[in-house]
């Protein structure tokens, strides 16, 4: 790695050597350590030294962000003033702005907040929305509500601010257009179809504070409540049987749908009916029954459902029986928000929905409409979209090439330098935190097109390829295939690969989703280096292929874990008789979990590699598979120079013969 030349270049915005910066960095790290301790006093105490380092504004920033809430309005103004545009004082400026909005000190707020230049906090952007709603009264725009409205339903967990601000409006009839009780209970819905059970339970506080206890008694036994009661009377009492036939579906779809059919259908209204139906469709979607469709039939208007459940009933219209529902996959996605269909899952499925039963040119000229709308020669429905059209995957053409002026600038950039500088000495999140905000939001849209490019090239040059990569992608118009697809160690990888009878371009394809090419990469369980290999399924590969002397701590050893990643890879492959997306399933979720997704019940059809990839159960290992097979596709137009087929390398995927052995039976 060349990140030590990360020290020479650092200097041009610090006034101190680049030995003396080397000299500071165990202090910087100490520091941090103390910061993560909550160790006030030695963070105080080592703050002094840190004075002049070209980390400095991290080490100052920890400092005073430990002891925020005694820290005097002087203590944050010098701060603000010294560290002046840094990412520093705008990451000060958000914590500064929940801390006065947790005191309701709402004078302070309102005079800080025009300053905040990143305004990606949704907590702090509900905290501004309830001060202009104080303050403007019945004067305030419809969209006021809305925003609050939008904030507080995407938030999974509970929080302070976009919570106070919906209990507000709700409380407040002056508006010209305020929140609702009935939006109190949608957020319920959400929070508990998310098992948020703790948020679900705030949103009910805010319209039926004397019905906590009945929320308690769902959370601890849905079952329970709903044989427990008779009847539901009042509107209340209607929304908690929901909550509950909710709570039920989570791990028991086909009772609840018993509960709702025997006994409560009758008593809720059309819309609550709709809403528990979808989310007894989705949970058995999710787990590929059979009876999912069956549960969708039972709501009466789509767009009663949320766009998730919608989503779900698109997959279970797709991978039933041997040919899509078509009709359901377009009634299903017209039923979704704006937002929604604009999605590139859902153009593309509507697109081929369309296709499948135009009978009119007017009808297939509208779905060649959609395709062209997304098509192109990155990401998978936009590349899937290529293929319906009649094209293939190639190369785009190289942006004209950076000038000197151009590199020059991003070179002097102080956040791009302190960002690199920490990652290179092991400060990885501070690194890209503080490059993603000289990147995205130091400026009102972020850098222009040829500013994230040469930033982009500043980073590949570094071979820090994952801000290398993520900058590059922010690119509109100009696309540089070689930063958004580098290939680093190109000669053992390819070498590796081809050795055991394995495609170069799906290894560089899941290396690029696994570590973005970082070498010292740890996941969360444990998962080490360029392949990401958990040290159990390393041993097990080692002895599978006669890889004598091996330890785990050999996984940071690129060549080793590059031999120890495309073996396990290829014995996946092997297992799932070539199947490309099988095998990535089970990289990313164990080959259990693709085994039984494959067909569940061992038959079923042969679907598309497209539905199928579509309809696996885990979000993270969808994203995953889609992406690593998108990768792939680009990687083989790089390395052959000729067009690619995604829709090839997908194939099929149906039931197991179940006449040939499983080649890998004790796979991990």
């Amino acid at each position: 790695m060349q990140f030590r030349t990360i020290l020479t270049l650092i200097v041009v915005t610090v006034a101190c050597s680049a030995q003396a910066q080397s000299r500071g960095d165990d202090l910087i790290l100490d520091m941090q350590q103390a910061y993560k301790r909550g160790d006030r006093a030695r963070l105080t105490q080592l703050l002094p030294q840190a004075r002049g380092h070209a980390l400095e504004p991290w080490a100052a920033y920890w400092e005073l962000k430990a002891r925020l809430d005694t820290a005097s309005p002087q203590d944050i103004q010098d701060f603000m003033s010294r560290y002046a545009g840094s990412y520093q004082e705008d990451r000060l400026r958000n914590d500064w702005l929940l801390l006065l909005g947790q005191r309701r000190d709402w004078t302070n707020f309102e005079a800080e907040y025009p300053r905040f230049r990143m305004n990606d906090d949704r907590e702090v952007r509900c905290y501004a929305l309830l001060v202009q709603h104080l303050a403007l009264g019945a004067a305030e725009p419809p969209s006021l509500a809305d925003e609050v409205r939008r904030n507080w339903f995407s938030l999974r967990d509970t929080d302070d601010g976009c919570t106070l601000a919906a209990s507000r409006l709700i409380g407040d009839k002056s508006g010209p257009r305020n929140l609702t009780e009935t939006d109190a209970w949608r957020k319920a819905r959400l929070a508990m179809e998310a098992n948020r059970s703790r948020a679900a339970a705030n949103a009910v506080e805010i319209i039926a504070p004397d019905a906590m206890n009945l929320v308690a008694e769902i959370n601890a036994s849905p079952t329970k409540f709903l044989i427990n009661r008779v009847t539901a009377v009042r509107k209340q009492r209607k929304e908690l049987v929901t909550l509950a036939l909710i709570k039920l579906a989570a791990s028991d779809a086909e009772g609840a749908a018993r509960q709702l059919d025997a006994k409560w259908g009758p008593q809720l209204s059309a819309e609550e009916r709709n809403w528990v139906w979808g989310v007894i469709g989705k949970q058995a979607a999710t787990r590929l029954s059979d009876d999912a469709l069956g549960y969708y039939a039972r709501v009466s208007r789509d767009s009663d459902l949320t766009d998730d459940m919608l989503g779900w009933k698109v997959r279970a219209a797709l991978r039933a029986g041997s040919r899509p529902r078509w009709p359901a996959v377009i009634s299903a996605i017209d039923g979704m928000s704006d937002e929604g269909r604009r999605e590139p899952t859902w153009v593309y499925w509507k697109a081929r929905g369309l296709l499948a039963t135009a009978s009119t040119p007017a009808q297939r000229t509208d779905a060649t409409r959609l395709l062209e709308s997304i098509a192109g020669s990155q990401g998978f429905y936009e590349q899937l979209a290529l293929e319906e059209l009649g094209q293939k995957v190639t190369v785009p053409a190289a942006p004209q090439p950076l000038t000197a002026e151009e590199r020059e600038k991003v070179r002097l950039n102080p956040g791009l330098n302190r960002g690199l500088y920490a990652i290179a000495i092991g400060l990885r999140s501070e690194g890209v935190r503080e490059w993603n905000y000289a990147t995205n939001l130091a400026q009102p849209g972020g850098m222009p097109t040829r500013e994230l490019l040469a930033a982009a090239q500043f980073a590949c040059d570094h071979e820090v390829w994952d801000r290398c990569i993520n900058t590059s992608e922010r690119t509109r118009g100009e696309i540089n295939i070689e930063q958004r697809y580098p290939m680093p160690y190109r000669d053992a990888v390819v070498q590796k690969s081809q050795d055991i009878g394995l495609d170069p371009a799906y290894v560089y394809g899941l290396i690029r989703q696994e570590s973005r090419f970082i070498m010292d990469a740890r996941s969360h369980v444990g998962a080490s280096g360029l392949m990401q290999v958990m040290p159990a399924t390393a041993r097990w590969t080692a002895r599978k292929i006669g890889l004598t002397g091996f330890t785990t701590d050999q996984l940071h050893d690129h060549e080793t874990n590059i031999t120890i990643g495309t073996s396990y890879l290829k014995l996946a492959l092997d297992d799932f008789d070539g199947s490309m997306p099988l095998a990535a399933a089970a990289y990313n979720a164990g080959p259990g979990r693709p085994r039984s997704w494959r067909a569940p019940g061992g038959s079923g059809p042969v679907l598309e590699g497209a539905i199928w990839a579509e309809n696996v159960p885990f979000g993270e290992t969808r994203d995953y598979v889609k992406k690593v097979l998108s990768n792939t596709t680009m990687y083989a137009a790089i390395l052959s120079n000729q067009p690619q087929s995604l829709k090839a390398r997908l194939g099929t995927v149906g039931p197991r013969d179940a006449t040939q052995p499983e080649v890998n039976k004790d796979l991990p």
